[in-house]
């Protein structure tokens, strides 16, 4: 057990009017809109790593709000009304992102987004014309444009790619450096007074009369008026009931080649793969739908089944004709939050207890919404 000064107990350690539980994406956000609603509210972010753990500098930094397979199914499995909230939440995010943060603090280029439509999928050209120009409609109160999506296959043979039919552009999509991101929110949530705690485990909670009492594995207590848990697919370890489960993405990264001959970001198969250029590099993740079950774990190690078959599909699809002589240099996992739908949960589950998680995979382009969502619900 560590012994606390006195000094820690009435600063770092004092009590606060919040504690936020996870300084990823979510966590930085509802800091943001709380302290820009209520800039007297005290708010302290804890987070049981050195830096965020889960997903939010462990992800692909695509800048996105779906693609058309990933689109159709979501409203094949959840109705079209659900996939629209979804989509608006995650386009107005990302909006949010580019008015707050200029290219060059967060690395992002508006590249543009493509997805990879392969004969095996079963979508012949005229569905697809059916399928976008429908979509291009229902999104057009979203995005303002009546053309988001459309079918560009010239670009096939240009990116060099084997064995698709038809490519699907984006313009509204685009990349983005994660690790700079979340250093910006972390900087400016501190500029605005948030203390940002690390390498603290907050193992349980108990609420008392007119506080919550945070035990952590340190062996030290946190007291707070309030309690928010951001912690993603990490939830359930202090909200067993949450319909959330952690879901493995794993990623890999090549070496940098003399001429690659595509940029943008990249999805195929309902999203379940995807990739981009970071610089002349390659970075390509996914395959999670490959061994479903597996994947839904919270350890961090990368599985040499998932791995084979990424760099099965940057053989045979992305690189078939690039001739130049590669090697993997890097390798990771990012751990997401999933349930049995993709809609986050935000809700108030106690006495002056919050909790927004869940998403799915998309914490970029959700979390400005889902943090503004929350500085509206917790009131004042």
């Amino acid at each position: 057990m560590i012994q606390t000064s006195i000094w820690e107990r009435e600063s770092f350690y004092a009590p606060r009017d919040l504690v936020i539980i996870g300084s990823g994406f979510v966590g930085l956000w509802c800091a943001y809109y709380l302290k820009k609603k209520h800039p007297k509210m005290s708010i302290a972010i804890v987070d049981r790593g050195i830096i965020p753990t889960g997903a939010s500098t462990r992800n692909a930094g695509f800048a996105c709000f779906g693609s058309v397979t990933e689109l159709l199914s979501d409203t094949a499995r959840m109705g079209e009304d659900k996939m629209l909230q979804i989509v608006e939440l995650r386009y107005r995010g990302l909006k949010k992102i580019r008015k707050l943060f200029s290219p060059d603090q967060i690395g992002y280029e508006e590249t543009g987004g493509f997805e990879l439509i392969t004969r095996e999928q079963g979508l012949n050209i005229n569905s697809l014309r059916t399928h976008i120009d429908a979509l291009n409609q229902k999104l057009k109160m979203i995005t303002g444009s009546t053309k988001a999506f459309r079918l560009n296959d010239p670009l096939i043979g240009d990116f060099g790619f084997e064995g698709v039919d038809h490519l699907i552009e984006n313009r509204l999509e685009g990349q983005l450096h994660s690790g700079r991101l979340c250093q910006s929110l972390l900087q400016l949530v501190q500029s605005m007074g948030v203390v940002v705690l690390n390498n603290i485990e907050i193992k349980h909670f108990e609420s008392l009369p007119g506080a919550i009492e945070l035990h952590t594995g340190q062996g030290f207590s946190l007291r707070a008026s309030h309690l928010l848990v951001c912690t993603n697919a990490f939830a359930r370890q202090l909200l067993p009931e949450l319909d959330v489960e952690p879901a493995r993405g794993q990623i890999l990264v090549t070496s940098p080649f003399e001429k690659l001959r595509f940029r943008g970001t990249f999805h195929y198969d309902e999203g379940f793969y995807y990739f981009r250029n970071l610089g002349n590099r390659i970075l390509l993740g996914g395959a999670r739908n490959k061994a479903l079950d597996a994947e839904h774990t919270a350890d961090f190690s990368t599985s040499d089944f998932i791995q084979q078959h990424l760099e099965e599909f940057l053989r045979t699809v992305i690189l078939t004709s690039h001739k130049e002589s590669y090697r993997i240099e890097h390798r990771w996992s990012g751990i997401m939050g999933v349930g049995s739908e993709k809609k986050p949960i935000v809700e108030q589950i106690g006495v002056n207890i919050y909790c927004a998680v869940r998403m799915a995979g998309m914490g970029v382009a959700l979390a400005p919404e889902i943090g503004k969502m929350i500085a509206e619900k917790m009131g004042s």
